[in-house]
């Protein structure tokens, strides 16, 4: 599931220009405000969620993906289990978990 994770990224070292091109490493997006390089234009919410650190897991938690940032003309969005969009580099993508109990 993480195969098109190259290495994280302190945040201020990732921040930049947003009209820069991708760097020959890949793109770098944000998960959870924490800069992650990813090699593939398209990534699911199931990668996601492993991306995100420190969320509770369990057989009640429930995850929920948002996204900012994102190409053209759809720039936000959400993504639900078995979905996956086109990655932008800067692309903001926000994991959250519930418990559904």
């Amino acid at each position: 599931m993480d195969h098109n994770v190259l290495h994280d990224e302190p945040l201020q070292a990732a921040h930049g220009n947003e009209n820069e091109k991708e760097s020959p490493k890949g793109l770098v997006i944000f998960v959870n405000a924490e800069a992650h390089t990813v090699s593939d234009r398209d990534i699911s919410f199931e990668e996601l969620v492993a991306l995100a650190s420190g969320l509770p897991t369990g057989e009640n938690i429930l995850y929920g993906v948002t996204y900012q940032r994102g190409q053209g003309n759809k720039p936000t969005g959400t993504l639900v289990a078995g979905q996956s969009v086109k990655v932008k580099n800067e692309m903001i993508f926000s994991v959250t978990a519930t418990d559904r109990s």
